[in-house]
Formats: C-alpha cells, structure tokens, sequence
C-alpha cells in the first residue's frame, strides 16, 4: 500500500498567503471610450423619448388645455379634460374605447394565430409554391395600403349591399379590412421557427407525437417571445390605424379612439388640445402595462420552453 501524501506545513502556509493581486482601475479615458459613452447616449435617447410624453401629460392636466398656456412641466393640476371625456361632452369616447378594444384584440389574435400557422408550413415543410408563396408575401408588404383604398373602399360597399352587417361604416366591415393583412407577421415568425432546431420535431415524432402536437407542445412554447412581440407589434399598429378607419367609419358610435380624437382636434386645434391628450394618454396607459406585462416573455431564452422536464 502507498502511504496518502499531504501538504507540508511551508506549503500550506505559502498557499495560504497568496492574496489575489488588487485590480487595476480603468482610467476615464478609457472607461468613457468603452462604456461611457453609452450611457450619454442612453440619457439622450431617454429624454428624446420622454419629452413629448411629459408635453402630453401636461396638457392633459392643464385646465386651460390651449397651445399658448400648455408648457413642458405642468403649473395646474387639474382631471377636467378626464372627466369631461368620460361623460361624453366631446364625443361618445367611451364607445370609441369599447371598439378600439374589439378591433385590437379581434386583429392582433387572428393575425399572429394565422401568421403562426403560415410561418410553421412554410419552415418545416417542403412543397409546390412554396418559395413564390413568400416572395409574394414579401411583395404585397412592400406596397402601402393606401394604394388599395379605392379597390377595398369599392369591395366592402358591394359586400354591404348583400350583406349590411359588413358594409361601411360598420364594425365588423372594418374588422374584415383589418384582416385582410392577417399574414403580415409570417416572415418574422418564420425566421424565428428557423432558429429552433429540427431535431425536437424528429424526437417528438419518433416519440409518437404527429405534426399538430410536435406544433402545440414543442414548438409553441418555445415561440412565446416572437408570439409576446408580434402580438404586441399587431396590437399598437392596430390601434394608431387611422387612415382606413377615417374613411370606413363615420358615424360618431362606430369611431375607434384614433378616428374620434383626430375629430375632436381638427374642429378646434387650440382649444382641445387638452382633451386631445387626455384621451391620448387614457390610451397610453394600458399599452404600457401590456408591454410590463409582456416584457418578462419577450426578453426570454428562443427554446426554453422545449427542454423536456
């Protein structure tokens, strides 16, 4: 048998004594040239962003709610212009906040579960027109939508003759234009399915599971951070959509907040511009709990939610 060796006493001791040597500290110059200057231009891009929020607020508050009398920092404190919008003296707002909600949330689910649903086919399988089908795709985001008014406009008031449900200036009208760009977001989903790899789809097939389950309980999970921002991308474009809903809603009770507030300041620019930023940042509000809220997912690992337990 061979004898356990151990350290002797001067060993130990000199190990014991060895002290990490102290750190040097980066010079001004040089921690500016790495890291300073970033945060200089985090403060600028703060306060660029923070700005015409703060000018909002404080014309919301300002009793007066005029041009002339609005500033950056509020003098006056007062809800007027709150009030004032909820009990309908400018406008039905509350009905135009109960159809913006409708439109946003009907839109933004119905196009990410479709774009979903496209960007899966196009990244696993291989088929006939495949390649033409995202170029065309690709294509038809390339143009404005401005340039199919007159054709859209046109549609929906010959479907509104048989069917007046989905005519102009309804809801459920303007719901269908809406959704007439449901895969707008296949391109962004599918380079995103790219990322996952393959090989959990052929592990969950050899497991027994087919197409629709490798879909829902292995690669949806995993999606949660492109799903969380391109359902938050769908529902603030949703919601500052202006120009269609000008044109295909008009009576008061079918407006959504950006076609009636857009009313209430071009009748009189100066004068409701109070109430033009109450509802504005009534609007604020809740999109800036939804991204808190959404936040957590979007920043969160591309396949955690595929590691098997």
């Amino acid at each position: 048998m061979t004898a356990s060796t151990s350290p002797t006493p001067a060993a130990s001791a000199s190990t014991t004594s060895r002290t990490p040597a102290p750190a040097r500290r980066m010079s001004f110059g040089r921690w500016f040239a790495e890291i300073g200057w970033r945060h200089i231009v985090g403060i600028i891009a703060v306060i660029f962003a923070v700005f015409p929020i703060l000018f909002v607020f404080s014309a919301s508050v300002n009793p007066l709610g005029t041009v002339a009398a609005t500033g950056l920092i509020p003098t006056q404190f007062s809800l007027e212009h709150y009030t004032s919008l909820l009990r309908g003296e400018h406008g039905a707002f509350t009905r135009w906040y109960l159809n913006t909600v409708i439109v946003c949330v009907t839109v933004a689910f119905v196009q990410v579960f479709l774009s979903v649903l496209a960007a899966y086919a196009f990244s696993r399988f291989r088929f006939a027109g495949r390649r033409i089908g995202l170029l065309s795709l690709l294509l038809v985001m390339m143009f404005p939508s401005i340039l199919s008014m007159i054709a859209i406009y046109s549609m929906i008031s010959d479907l509104g003759d048989a069917v007046p449900l989905l005519g102009l200036n309804s809801i459920p009208g303007y719901l269908i234009v809406l959704l007439g760009g449901s895969l707008g977001q296949v391109w962004l989903i599918k380079g995103f399915f790219d990322t996952v790899p393959k090989e959990l789809d052929e592990a969950a097939i050899i497991d027994g599971c087919n197409h629709w389950q490798v879909f829902t309980k292995i690669l949806l999970p995993a999606l949660v951070p492109i799903l969380a921002t391109t359902l938050l991308l769908s529902l603030v474009g949703v919601l500052s959509e202006f120009l269609l809903g000008s044109i295909f809603l008009t009576a008061d009770e079918n407006k959504t907040l950006a076609v009636g507030l857009y009313g209430l300041l071009s009748e009189n620019r100066s004068n409701n511009l109070g109430v033009f930023a109450a509802g504005s940042m009534m609007i604020m509000v809740p999109v800036i709990i939804l991204y808190q809220f959404l936040q957590r997912y979007i920043v969160g690992g591309s396949t955690a939610g595929a590691v098997k337990g």
